[in-house]
């Protein structure tokens, strides 16, 4: 259905904390979300923090299509509390400023959405005082999955946060656990939930299911709690376990399994592109993400797809989508014996695995991209109509 059978063009700008090169859930759903929105025939710029580094040229026959809308990398710096960074301050802030509004001009957006709030979100924040462009919030967990505790420590992204939210014309996030703190902490509204997505299967070499193989994906980060797999897994007579990714406790996590004498049973596989994140599932018996903290977990879409059994932590929104004993089993990951014990049933009980598979298999295609995007839509469409209606 084309875009002018669901309302006007919209322009819209996508202020992202952070894009390609870098890899992780909010790169990938900002990307999925403005290719959908622009094949619908909108308008569509990504803007994003300036980290100097740029994404190597584009390579369909490596699995890297071109992005088909423009990407700006803008500089989003911010006073700090020490001389030397309020000097630099001094000198870089009203330059970003400059280059901000330019983008602005450029693009004529209709409207701001700030993906994943940090130093974009304190700049579309500027641009929305100067502009009186709506604004939109979208949180993808970042005020409880950050490892930095950022939002604990910098009273500036507190206070900008909540400015945010008091004069946005709507927030969303991909779950109630996350729209709830931003109530609760934040003094945010009613909010709109938008879930994360997942694309077809990429391609990849056939594989062959190996059925003592569990496998985990994501930032080797504390939240993510692969130090609590690695304690679970080593309880274990049977099996083997891949870690995929990349991310700060690498080192701390290869030291645990040298500790725990696992290193023939427990491989840290490094980063992998999706296609290599796709062939570990297809080769794994069981997903296990064991996040001690989850906004909503995209690995359970991407289990669902290869055909793998998950294992899904039960703290945070994951709950509100894996329907635990039917699609996926929910375990609170703290407790390392519970999830041993779950780990252990899922490896010798092949009939329940294929349940739970032939289950998630049916659910996964609700959370496809267009449908995702589509959300995006009905709720950016409402508030350029209003804008374009003006006061009554």
């Amino acid at each position: 259905m084309r875009s002018a059978d669901r309302g006007a063009t919209l322009r819209i700008a996508l202020i992202s904390s952070s894009y390609a090169p870098h890899i992780g859930g909010v790169e990938e759903h900002v990307a999925q979300v403005a290719r959908a929105l622009h094949a619908h025939g909108h308008v569509v710029e990504v803007w994003t923090v300036d980290r100097g580094v740029r994404p190597q040229p584009a390579d369909p026959d490596a699995g890297r299509p071109a992005d088909p809308f423009p990407v700006r990398y803008l500089p989003t710096p911010l006073p700090a509390r020490t001389l030397p960074a309020l000097l630099r301050f001094a000198m870089t802030g009203a330059g970003a400023r400059r280059r901000w509004r330019a983008a602005a001009r450029d693009l004529r957006p209709d409207v701001l959405v700030v993906q994943c709030f940090g130093p974009n979100g304190v700049y579309a924040l500027g641009l929305h005082r100067s502009t009186g462009l709506p604004l939109v919030v979208v949180s993808h967990g970042e005020t409880l999955g950050d490892d930095n505790s950022v939002f604990a420590r910098s009273r500036q992204l507190r206070s900008a946060l909540r400015e945010s939210l008091a004069v946005a014309s709507a927030h969303a996030a991909p779950s109630r656990y996350v729209l709830d703190d931003l109530s609760e902490r934040f003094g945010a509204g009613e909010g709109t939930i938008i879930p994360n997505g997942v694309g077809p299967l990429p391609t990849f070499p056939a594989v062959e299911r190996q059925e003592d193989l569990v496998v985990a994906v994501g930032r080797l980060g504390w939240m993510k709690g692969f130090d609590l797999l690695i304690d679970a897994f080593a309880r274990l007579d049977a099996g083997r376990l891949e870690i995929v990714g990349d991310g700060p406790e690498r080192e701390a996590l290869q030291q645990r399994i040298d500790r725990a004498g696992q290193q023939d049973r427990i491989q840290l596989l490094g980063a992998r592109d999706a296609a290599g994140v796709a062939e570990r599932i297809a080769a794994a018996a069981v997903v296990v993400v064991p996040s001690r903290s989850e906004s909503f977990g995209i690995v359970a879409l991407e289990a669902w797809r290869g055909g793998a059994a998950l294992l899904m932590t039960s703290r945070g929104g994951a709950a509100e989508f894996v329907r635990d004993g039917e699609d996926g089993l929910l375990v609170d990951p703290v407790d390392v014996a519970a999830l041993s014990t779950a780990i252990s049933g899922l490896l010798a009980d092949a009939g329940l695995r294929e349940r739970l598979t032939v289950a998630g298999a049916k659910r996964v295609g609700a959370f496809s991209w267009p449908r995702v995007a589509l959300l995006y839509e009905t709720m950016l469409g409402a508030i350029v109509r209003r804008e374009r209606r003006g006061p009554r």
